[in-house]
């Protein structure tokens, strides 16, 4: 079976000691370039990973369908094609698909089927629905992934799209020819996985809408996280911890409506003892934060960038557990495991740091740096 979801494969059942490497690149004016910069960012620190799983994300690529949900899927086979395509043209408008082009190479290999849909909900199901079309296309993208055997749609946002396979990040970037799209955010990661010996489906970024994560770490919450995310109609079927690490700031964010500071907050809060030292006002907020959503708290090492609609957030455990350094020139910001991966694309960077424990880096297309 081509690129198989196996189930015996996934994290739980296999051990391997963790590595894995992240990078990032955002223009805080919107100016696209191409996926060069990222595949040679990430490539830097390929000893960081074992060709076990790389990808990318990248927004903007699409301006022609900005308006339409992009659909990446994996299939298994032909037959899983055909039951996917029956499902999505019942609840959703095609506006356009077709095969994602690829470059064969060597290096990557048993690859899936791979197609790409740029889709619209139907009004009239929408309507009947009662939802708004964000919620309407999370529930169906997640009855496809949970329901639809051997489909797995693996990208769903708006004028963005997620690539990745298993192998060297750099080998994806080149398996997705990805010289030939121009977006003005584009994360990456290069796998060194943590419980699985690695396949296509678990690959990162794992992405839910406009929302895309890379991770470096591993979740000791997994289970705690997975239990209380569950009752909101998320489905949690790759058993991954940077799966529900997507789906909570997908609710977090985009469903209850917390900011970005906010919901970094609740994913690595600070300690009691920390929030105690607060003024008065700050440390009600926080003391809400920790209360409401105990259950969302992540615990564990992690470095994680997030990619999202008009800007980009680096975010590290509370205990900085994992490296991670941000840097800026002009109007470009960087982040990445380590200072070369920056340096390798701008040597004459203007600004580099490490985020603090728990610190959120935030930049918006529209604001600059928060």
């Amino acid at each position: 079976m081509r690129g198989a979801i196996k189930k015996e494969l996934r994290e739980g059942n296999v051990r391997i000691p963790s590595g894995c490497a992240i990078s990032g690149i955002f223009s805080k004016i919107g100016k696209r370039f191409n996926g060069n910069d990222i595949i040679k960012s990430i490539a830097t620190m390929h000893d960081r990973s074992n060709g076990l799983g790389g990808g990318f994300a990248a927004y903007g690529i699409y301006p022609e369908y900005r308006e339409l949900f992009a659909l990446h899927i994996f299939y298994d086979d032909f037959r899983a094609k055909e039951n996917a395509e029956a499902f999505i043209k019942e609840w959703f408008d095609i506006e356009d698909m077709s095969e994602i082009a690829t470059r064969k190479t060597p290096l990557i290999t048993d690859e899936p089927i791979i197609w790409r849909y740029f889709v619209k909900p139907a009004a009239a199901r929408m309507k009947e629905s009662g939802l708004d079309e964000m919620d309407y296309a999370a529930r169906h993208i997640i009855h496809v992934n949970s329901e639809i055997q051997g489909a797995y749609v693996f990208s769903s946002g708006k004028n963005m799209g997620a690539f990745k396979a298993v192998g060297f990040p750099e080998d994806v970037g080149d398996f997705y020819k990805l010289e030939e799209y121009e977006g003005h955010c584009w994360i990456a990661h290069g796998r060194y996985p943590t419980n699985t010996p690695g396949w296509w489906g678990g690959a990162h970024p794992f992405a839910m809408l406009n929302c895309a994560v890379v991770h470096n770490g591993e979740i000791s919450s997994y289970d705690a996280n997975r239990r209380y995310i569950e009752m909101f109609g998320y489905k949690c079927d790759l058993l991954t911890d940077t799966e529900v690490i997507t789906y909570i700031i997908d609710y977090l964010h985009r469903k209850l409506g917390l900011s970005l500071e906010e919901t970094a907050a609740v994913m690595a809060a600070p300690f009691w003892s920390e929030i105690d030292r607060m003024p008065e006002e700050k440390k009600r907020k926080f003391t809400y934060l920790r209360n409401a959503f105990s259950s969302l708290l992540v615990t564990g090492p992690f470095s994680i960038l997030v990619g999202f609609e008009n800007g980009m957030m680096a975010l590290g455990d509370r205990l900085k557990l994992r490296s991670m350094v941000v840097a800026e020139k002009g109007d470009l910001f960087y982040a990445a495991s380590e200072e070369c991966a920056i340096r390798v694309i701008e040597p004459d960077i203007e600004g580099v740091w490490a985020p603090g424990a728990g610190e959120a880096v935030i930049v918006m297309s529209n604001g600059g740096n928060v």
